[in-house]
């Protein structure tokens, strides 16, 4: 039964190949990056061999630790990251509770992150290569680590099934996990300036680290090496009981939901008419209080708002590592840009929902139109605080027209490119109720060069407005800023046109193909 469900998993993992050339490319991408992160670990863990044992057993320990962290928490936060052998998928099967729980179990080392963390926890034995007999040993840990991981993830996501489950949790979550990852400069940062502090705490950390779940395999080696083979005896025996009780922990939980499945949650609330009482009853007034429906309730869209008060942290930040506030000039053109692309892949986030548009017979302009129109209830308020606080603030108020200009630039000529993109590009993206940071295999290689494309046409859209701006930085003149304002607003607003205009155009053209490809991407 066992080697049936890896063979299983082996198949489905090859049949997802064959379902497009993106995805094989997109999953060949996925696996070079992770190999390359793991290489650079590895490299780091070579060196770790010229460090005194103790040291080199402490960053070890401390690593390994964080790593089956991760392994714990992530899941709970990343929806659907693989779900190829969902148990729930099981329910209805008579099999063995044991068996299935360990074909699932180690199904989790067919797959890119399981067999990249087995790599790495093997890798360990580089460390200790100048004596085989602890390597052996950190060899044996690092296996059982891997393990230990699987077998933490597994428990955790069964035992807070209930909890995940809620689509409300899942928004919370996917919005509050987005919050590290725009911080992680400053987060990286402030951890560096405080490193004496950490290698101060880190004897103590590691030895209580070294007895828990998380690192108590990796800490094996480090009592060899310290010529303690009877603790480190004692600690293999209490990292199996470990590992033991979390699997077993897993198996009940797994057959007290198989048994008992979670039924899907539903609300019978209905709360007014919502966005839709707010516009007018035009199919432009339609589609724009549907999208700012999705702006205000679909956590994919709402990833995009967290942006806006994380970021001026971060350029900040920035602004005063490198001494010049004159920095946070850039946060008006550049939040305008982010928010016109943001809705630069909205027909892929429709998914099959789009196929009101298709079977209704919405014109293109007036799909295009609305849905500008409900981006720009958001972004061009957030837009013009960004452009005009800085200036005010930082005491530089003969920037603001031109900083204004470029703004408003950003972000109406950035609508425009972003209704043709959508109207144009379909690829992958999470399907609605789904993780934000969920990457559908075969859309990274086709996603980033629509993206990067995108990025770049706006980005050149902004040199006229640009150069009026290096010109009164070099003269001193503000007229070049007035002016500057001037061809923004004008070329911004030209550009907004032409792309609805265009968009609407491409998308009456290929509207039944869109909805085919968006279906297919599903």
């Amino acid at each position: 039964m066992v080697a049936h469900l890896l063979r299983l998993k082996l198949a489905l993992l090859r049949n997802s190949f064959r379902r497009s050339p993106w995805q094989l490319v997109g999953v060949c991408i996925g696996a070079l990056y992770g190999l390359g992160v793991v290489v650079l670990l590895i490299s780091g863990i070579v060196y770790l061999n010229e460090l005194e044992a103790g040291l080199a057993n402490q960053i070890l320990v401390a690593a390994v630790s964080a790593v089956t962290l991760g392994w714990a928490i992530i899941p709970l936060v990343a929806f659907g990251v693989d779900l190829t052998l969902d148990p729930a998928r099981f329910t209805t099967f008579t099999l063995p509770r044991r068996k299935l729980a360990a074909g699932l179990l180690l199904s989790g080392f067919i797959g890119i992150p399981g067999i990249l963390t087995l790599v790495l926890f093997a890798g360990q034995t580089l460390a200790w290569r100048q004596h085989p007999g602890i390597a052996a040993t950190a060899l044996l840990g690092g296996v059982l680590g891997a393990l230990m991981c699987l077998a933490l993830a597994r428990l955790t996501t069964t035992s807070m099934a209930r909890l995940t489950g809620s689509r409300r949790f899942r928004e919370i979550a996917g919005i509050v996990a987005f919050i590290p990852v725009i911080l992680l400069g400053p987060i990286f940062a402030t951890a560096a300036q405080g490193m004496d502090a950490v290698f101060e705490l880190l004897p103590q950390a590691v030895l209580v680290l070294g007895f828990s779940p998380l690192g108590v395999f990796a800490a094996l080696p480090g009592d060899l090496a310290a010529g303690q083979p009877l603790l480190g005896a004692a600690r293999l025996v209490l990292g199996l009981v470990y590992l033991v009780a979390v699997i077993w922990a897993w198996e009940r939980g797994l057959h007290k939901s198989m048994e008992n499945p979670m039924a899907p949650r539903t609300s019978s609330k209905a709360v007014g008419m919502g966005a839709f009482g707010l516009f007018p009853s035009t199919p432009r007034g339609a589609v724009a209080a549907r999208a700012l429906t999705y702006w205000l309730k679909d956590p994919r869209y709402a990833a995009s708002i967290v942006v806006v008060p994380l970021l001026p942290v971060v350029i900040w930040f920035a602004a005063a590592n490198t001494g010049s506030p004159a920095a946070m000039l850039v946060l008006g053109p550049l939040l305008g840009i982010l928010m016109a692309f943001s809705i630069s892949a909205d027909v892929s986030y429709d998914s099959t929902a789009f196929s009101l548009h298709v079977l209704t017979g919405v014109r293109g302009v007036d799909d295009r139109a609305g849905r500008v129109l409900a981006c720009a209830v958001i972004a061009l308020p957030v837009t013009l605080l960004a452009a005009i606080l800085p200036p005010v603030l930082l005491d530089m108020g003969h920037m603001l027209p031109a900083i204004l200009g470029i703004s408003l630039c950003a972000l109406l000529a950035g609508l425009g490119v972003s209704s043709v993109a959508s109207a144009r590009f379909t690829y992958a993206v999470p399907l609605p109720g789904e993780s934000p940071f969920k990457t559908p295999p075969g859309a990274g290689a086709r996603m980033a060069l629509v993206q990067l494309a995108t990025f770049g046409i706006m980005g050149l859209l902004l040199i006229p407005s640009l150069g009026l701006l290096v010109a009164q930085v070099l003269t001193g003149n503000q007229l070049f800023g007035w002016i500057a304002l001037a061809v923004g607003v004008v070329e911004g607003a030209v550009l907004l046109v032409v792309g609805i205009r265009l968009g609407g155009r491409w998308l009456d053209a290929r509207m039944p193909e869109l909805f085919q490809n968006v279906a297919m991407n599903r």
